[in-house]
């Protein structure tokens, strides 16, 4: 049977673990009162002062039975349990008296001052959090209402086609029951009029602009974009309270596109929608979290309080498990019935009433692990370790990497494999991350935004990679045995260009083509982004087999043509810099948002990479019969510099490491994994593998077989740099989720309270 701490911390809601009750230390408090007991006398002294006596058994049966009968008396004598409120009113207060005197009395009462803090802790984050949900369910009923009045707008102008863009009123409410004065306008009258006209008729009734911008026009004549709209607190029920960007732009900014008054498109309102059923859905999630919270913390109460008993050989679990009941975190039953609401809710507006419909998108199913998954990444395993080594043995023999005996295939033909070999070593690594953060777990799902049930399994990944991967080495030893029979070259060599134009046509046809934009940079994007600076040796390759395609080098093996061409060498420039440009731009985006000046300096860092590669560039171009030692100097200078910043980056701001005021010394105070000695090889490993660039200015020039497999060893090894590297990243961004409470991401909402921006 399972220890109940197991079962509690494989249940319990990592991002808010330390709001549940701290039941090992309650355990190890218990532990202390059985010590501190003192020794009774055993039995056979007894019987050997007194003997055996005829009464014995009846006594001991006479007091059972008074035990059961005064049972409660004699509880109730034990602790008393009071509750308080503080000055504010607003927060109840348990504390624990104890009635009866204990022989270990000093560590009875630390035991249970540290269950009243245990309780109180528990009360206070359940109210939090309640109230949390509570004021987000008022704000989606406000969204939900504007979204079904715009909805019916919408549907009734369509009817209506000459009705105008404000047929009808804008909510329920009598004040905002008159918009008809641009109903009858005709088609023929300009945009900025009517857009005067509908301001116009929104300031009538009741709505405010504040900073007004919609007087001053753009250079092309139509207003700016930087208005508010103010919606006075005496509107009854506040159903308009603001339109978004989106929304404005299409009613006021935009032309008529589908005929009269048409200014709020279908498209924004169901991109509106979208937003809204997104955030319900995460409401529901929340719920179901509090409502676990709840129920879990129940069971440590009353375990532990079991624990107590019988070690004190007292009955004080019924009086303190009365009080826990009577607290707010069991006795509220506002999560359940806001739970029922939006279900009903989400029914209603969101499932066309079909009820069954409504709890797949509120209550995902998880994907179960298949067997047959794990049987196919054997099978596949299997088959690539043996191509692998078949390849390896017919490469041997026919001498393809043997000094200056086959260059064409070393330049032509094996970049093209090496792209989809760093490919699946990238995947292969991800499986592991995500093997690694399910054991740990931690929640890579919420950091992502991923949906728990379609989300990517680290057996998945393997399977893919494996697949992949014995594809492409099948096709490897396909193009040797080949070659080996002596086919012509300019016919085989269609075989790496057949595999990469098949690689890259199937995603394209399986990828969905509706595309969503979100100008806000969330972790998924830069972590997607930092992926692509470790695969700049994958997309040179990529710009070498394109070069040798359209050059038609792989039928004439002229590889000389992407070797000293000028466009070639001005496009390797541009290959390296663009990974390290993308990642600054969204540290620069990141900025704008947020004003914080750690984002500049993180872009900073991208910056420095992108000098030092391109030093790097220009010093591996240089003749090497000519020793150039300004570039060499260059080089060092740029590269030592940005390899400091990157280390600095990593260790401080990405993993949160090298903490000298830690109680982990120059780690962090929290540590996922439990051997620390793990956390100091990791740092030495990530410094090894940050100055791999020191073989580019060692002057070491082997040949050219010997330079393309050393650069495919130096890109393998910067790709299980950044897979070792993920795992500390997200760990950090775990552990600040932890640290903040966060469980449940805060989805945008579609329409704006002026009142709220304040």
């Amino acid at each position: 049977m399972v220890k109940f701490s197991k079962e509690l911390e494989a249940q319990l809601i990592p991002e808010w673990k330390d709001a549940f009750v701290n039941y090992w230390q309650l355990k190890k408090q218990i532990k202390k009162i059985k010590l501190s007991q003192k020794p009774a006398h055993p039995r056979h002294v007894l019987d050997h002062q007194y003997g055996l006596s005829i009464f014995y058994p009846i006594r001991s049966l006479a007091n059972n039975i008074s035990s059961k009968l005064f049972h409660s008396d004699t509880m109730a004598e034990i602790i008393q349990v009071r509750s308080k409120s503080m000055e504010d009113g607003d927060e109840e207060v348990y504390e624990t008296e104890l009635v009866q005197l204990f022989s270990e009395e000093d560590e009875v009462r630390l035991f249970f001052e540290g269950l009243d803090e245990e309780l109180n802790k528990v009360n206070q984050f359940y109210k939090t959090k309640e109230s949390e949900f509570l004021e987000r369910g008022e704000i989606l009923n406000k969204q939900l209402e504007i979204l079904l009045d715009l909805k019916r707008i919408l549907n009734e102008r369509r009817r209506k086609p000459n009705a105008g863009v404000l047929s009808r009123s804008w909510s329920s409410s009598p004040r905002n029951s008159n918009f008809s004065e641009s109903a009858s306008e005709s088609n023929e009258i300009s945009t900025d009029s009517q857009t005067d006209e509908i301001i116009a008729a929104l300031e009538k009734n009741g709505i405010n602009f504040i900073n007004s911008a919609t007087r001053t026009k753009t250079k092309k004549g139509k207003p700016k974009m930087a208005m508010r709209i103010d919606i006075p607190a005496t509107t009854p029920t506040r159903t308009i309270t603001a339109v978004t960007s989106m929304l404005w732009e299409d009613l006021v900014n935009n032309p008529k596109k589908e005929g009269a008054g048409d200014f709020i498109s279908r498209k924004k309102i169901q991109c509106a929608e979208k937003m809204i059923r997104g955030a319900f859905v995460e409401l529901y999630r929340g719920l179901g979290l509090l409502k676990t919270y709840s129920s879990l913390n129940m069971v440590a109460f009353t375990k532990i309080l079991k624990k107590f008993d019988k070690v004190s050989n007292q009955q004080a679990s019924a009086s303190y498990l009365k009080a826990v009941k009577r607290s707010h975190f069991i006795s509220s039953d506002k999560v359940v019935r806001l739970m029922d609401d939006v279900e009903s809710i989400f029914t209603k507006h969101f499932a066309n009433s079909d009820r069954k419909k409504a709890m797949k998108f509120l209550r995902p199913q998880r994907q179960r692990e298949s067997h047959m998954v794990t049987f196919f990444v054997g099978l596949f395993t299997g088959c690539f370790v043996s191509l692998f080594s078949v390849y390896a043995i017919l490469a041997h023999l026919s001498g393809i990497f043997r000094p200056n005996s086959e260059r064409s295939y070393v330049e032509t033909v094996y970049p093209v494999f090496s792209v989809f070999a760093l490919l699946s070593l990238h995947l292969f690594m991800y499986g592991c991350n995500l093997f690694m953060w399910k054991g740990t777990r931690i929640n890579y799902n919420f950091i992502f935004e991923f949906q728990p049930s379609t989300a990517l399994k680290h057996r998945d990944a393997f399977l893919i990679c494996t697949t992949f991967m014995t594809s492409v080495v099948a096709a490897m030893v396909i193009h040797l045995l080949l070659r080996a029979s002596g086919f012509s070259p300019n016919h085989v060599d269609a075989i790496p260009g057949i595999l990469l134009l098949v690689s890259v046509i199937r995603p394209v046809i399986g990828c969905d083509t509706k595309l969503e934009i979100d100008d806000d940079v969330l972790m998924v994007d830069f972590f997607m982004a930092d992926q692509l600076t470790s695969q700049i040796p994958l997309m040179r390759y990529m710009e070498s087999t394109a070069c040798h395609l359209l050059a038609g080098s792989f039928k004439t093996h002229r590889y000389e043509t992407c070797d000293s061409g000028r466009l070639y060498r001005e496009l390797a420039y541009v290959i390296s810099f663009l990974p390290y440009y993308w990642r600054a731009m969204q540290c620069a985006r990141r900025w704008f948002d947020e004003s914080d000046l750690n984002h500049l300096a993180n872009m900073g860092k991208y910056v420095s990479a992108m000098v030092a590669a391109g030093a790097r560039i220009t010093y591996s171009g240089q003749d090497p019969h000519h020793e150039n030692y300004l570039w060499l100097g260059i080089v060092l200078v740029t590269s030592v510099f940005a390899t400091l910043y990157q280390l600095y980056w990593d260790f401080v701001m990405d993993w949160g490491l090298l903490n000298s005021k830690s109680k982990n010394p120059w780690l962090r105070d929290d540590l996922i994994l439990k051997n620390k000695s793990v956390y100091y090889m990791s740092i030495a490993l990530n410094i090894v593998l940050r100055v791999a660039w020191v073989e580019t200015v060692m002057g070491f020039r082997p040949n050219v077989v010997e330079s393309r497999m050393l650069e495919f060893f130096l890109a393998s090894l910067e790709v299980i740099r950044r897979g070792h590297w993920n795992f500390y990243r997200l760990e950090n961004e775990h552990l600040t989720n932890v640290g903040k409470f966060r469980a449940v991401k805060a989805v945008p909402l579609p329409f704006r309270d002026t009142d709220s921006d304040g």
